[in-house]
């Protein structure tokens, strides 16, 4: 099969006859063998009720419902699991993006090797103020911790092999930083199209502000799992190590100067709390550490390694 085109949803029944006859055209067009996998995640209007509709009149359709919303993460996880297209295609509902897009994002992966390619919506048609300045902030943000050059991390029009999805669990609210776990697992070749960005037609947004603080706390979480998720002693371990040595050097040279110059109570010295804070503060991060390499080491995916080659 050419083709995965995954696709999660929350009340669009407005825009999902018109964004599936649109997606055939340009299938049918590049004679591609493809699938449609639609999560519907909690959508309380008809959405459904289409998407069974077009399930029989195009057995390319195929449709997962949640009993409730679990959010976009889940939903995207849930489709990739599902998907067997070569080429698996992630976009919106909200015929935001373009179907038209889909046969040259499938070429570059497909001919010019690319593990995965990013939507850039560089015209974008949302509101200046409550949109596209916080979009702008947050992916320079992202660049600058995680160095993948992706000027719209956030975009939902995405392209990727299937060993790609295949190999990164997406959740939470982590299918924005997709690229960023695909670059951890091991892929490198690392893409970015100019898309076009269509302004809503119908209906309204499903996500508020609220998404971008959440992004850059799951911004600063993703990057310390990175970086320390299979050794976190290293992180804690040396910063409560640092802490321990500076507090003990402190209340060493006050018991010193005590007994050397008794010339003061050790307890009327403002550097004495501060000695005893930082052995206290170290001792806390050591055992936090000593605790988290233990729940590490117990993880059912403590050992589990992306392997690209294998010869037996």
């Amino acid at each position: 099969m050419d083709l995965s085109i995954v696709i999660s949803l929350l009340n669009e029944e407005e825009s999902l006859p018109e964004l599936l006859d649109w997606i055939k055209r340009v299938m049918d067009k590049n004679h591609y063998s493809y699938e449609i996998i639609l999560i519907d995640d909690g959508s309380t209007d008809n959405s459904w009720k289409i998407i069974e509709q077009y399930s029989k009149k195009n057995s390319a359709v195929k449709g997962i419902k949640f009993r409730r919303n679990y959010g976009k993460s889940a939903a995207l996880y849930t489709g990739f699991e599902m998907a067997k297209g070569h080429v698996v295609i992630t976009m919106d509902a909200d015929l935001q993006d373009s179907p038209d897009e889909i046969p040259e994002l499938y070429r570059m992966i497909t001919d010019e090797g690319y593990d995965l390619v990013s939507g850039w919506k560089k015209k974008r048609k949302d509101p200046v103020l409550s949109k596209n300045l916080p979009s702008k902030l947050f992916n320079w943000t992202a660049r600058k911790i995680h160095g993948l050059k992706l000027h719209d991390m956030n975009c939902g029009l995405k392209a990727y092999r299937l060993n790609v999805v295949k190999s990164v669990e997406v959740y939470g609210d982590m299918q924005r930083f997709i690229p960023v776990l695909a670059k951890n697992a091991g892929f490198k070749n690392i893409g970015e199209k100019v898309v076009e960005h269509r302004a809503r037609k119908y209906g309204y947004s499903k996500f508020g502000l609220e998404r971008f603080i959440n992004g850059f706390l799951d911004l600063l979480t993703l990057s310390f799992m990175s970086k320390f998720g299979k050794r976190p002693m290293h992180f804690f371990g040396l910063i409560g190590t640092f802490s321990f040595f500076f507090g003990f050097v402190i209340l060493a040279y006050l018991t010193f100067a005590k007994f050397a110059y008794h010339a003061y109570k050790m307890t009327e010295r403002p550097l004495f709390f501060l000695g005893l804070l930082l052995i206290i503060f170290g001792t806390q991060l050591f055992l936090t550490g000593f605790l988290a390499e233990l729940v590490s080491r117990n993880a059912t995916e403590r050992n589990k390694y992306e392997i690209e080659k294998k010869l037996e």
